[in-house]
């Protein structure tokens, strides 16, 4: 990878295979938008907002402002610490504000920032877009399901399939 980009040497605009022979045109959906590097911005973004526990703690602070007891009671199966880290890191990513309250003992409460509310806008179209192809998804499981179990017992004929 060239340092400071997001493209590989070999990559040419809008193709892959680089420089040569033809490449395969995918015009706009550029399968090298987002560099694999570890040390890559959007990459870094993407695993923190793409992250189940973030996604759970954006969804329920959507309009409302939450304290960490009643996060951690909304949110099955987090413990203390992953929710603490994952609040730490959506309040350092500007999507999650954190106040204290001057009170004995201190109240915290967590909300949204605007930033965090567009988030939640894009969240919420990946969550429709999911439910309303949740069946096709489940007969292309089974579908394939079958087709591996087949493929499966061809391979070793004289075995039982579990």
């Amino acid at each position: 990878m060239e340092e400071g980009t997001l493209k590989s040497p070999s990559h040419r605009e809008g193709t892959v295979g680089g420089g040569g022979g033809a490449g395969v045109d995918y015009g706009d959906a550029d399968p090298f938008q987002w560099d694999t590097r570890e040390d890559c911005q959007v990459r870094q973004i993407l695993d923190r907002v793409a992250d189940k526990w973030s996604l759970l703690t954006i969804a329920l602070l959507e309009h409302r402002k939450l304290r960490f007891t009643e996060l951690r009671r909304e949110i099955d199966g987090i413990s203390q610490r992953m929710l603490t880290v994952t609040l730490r890191q959506l309040e350092r990513d500007g999507l999650v504000k954190r106040t204290v309250h001057p009170v004995v003992p201190p109240r915290v409460e967590y909300e949204l920032t605007p930033l965090g509310g567009t988030l939640h806008h894009t969240i919420q179209s990946l969550v429709t877009w999911t439910e309303q192809h949740q069946n096709e998804i489940a007969a292309a499981r089974e579908a394939y399901d079958v087709r591996a179990t087949s493929e499966e017992a061809d391979r070793h004929p004289g075995s039982t399939a579990p």
